[in-house]
């Protein structure tokens, strides 16, 4: 079943997207696929084991790619669903990854805040974040870690650097993040463009 773009915006009225450029590496943790709810024939990049992490980090940018957008698109949705039942009677903030393309179908410009960043060297930046130490630990459990890093740096920058540009160029709202960057400042640029007191 397809259901209208129109009736998407409907059912996630009282969601507030924060999305930004494809940034996560470390998808193999889901909550989707642990739960058991996805399923191979429908949601095979999902439910694709990897033996440990050089398999992992093994492949080329371009298979790495594919996972990885082939992961978010089947993972969408899931958070979809999810957030249409949760939003039902109150307003609900998703931190999730959505394309432009996919922001004009399921939202309002008013609704949703783009975070970005410059798409060079983004796995130490990500290995360096506190709340991401999982994948940090993941990475550096690899036999060569330096060419498990260069794989995972060429696969973002191909993914993101064209929607980076697009993002900048667009009528989006978006925060680009610096080494300047404070958490509260962000927080209160998100909380003015909403409109809403984000506790």
């Amino acid at each position: 079943m397809i259901f209208q773009d129109n009736v998407i915006k409907e059912y996630l009225k009282n969601v507030y997207f924060i999305t930004g450029t494809i940034y996560s590496c470390m998808m193999l943790m889901s909550s989707l696929k642990t739960s058991k709810i996805s399923n191979a024939a429908f949601q095979p990049a999902m439910n694709q084991a990897f033996q440990d992490a050089d398999e992992f980090f093994g492949r080329t940018a371009e298979e790495y790619k594919k996972w990885l957008l082939d992961n978010t698109r089947e993972q969408l949705d899931f958070v979809l669903l999810d957030l249409i039942r949760l939003s039902q009677n109150q307003k609900v903030l998703c931190d999730c990854h959505l394309t432009m393309e996919e922001a004009e179908k399921f939202t309002e410009v008013s609704k949703i805040v783009f975070l970005i960043k410059e798409p060079s060297n983004l796995v130490d930046d990500y290995c360096n974040r506190p709340d991401h130490q999982g994948f940090s630990d993941f990475i550096n459990s690899v036999s060569d870690i330096e060419k498990a890093k260069a794989v995972c740096n060429v696969t973002l920058k191909s993914l993101n650097e064209k929607k980076y540009k697009e993002i900048k160029e667009s009528d989006y709202y978006w925060i680009e993040r610096t080494w300047k960057s404070t958490v509260d400042e962000t927080v209160g640029n998100v909380e003015r463009h909403f409109g809403l007191v984000i506790k």
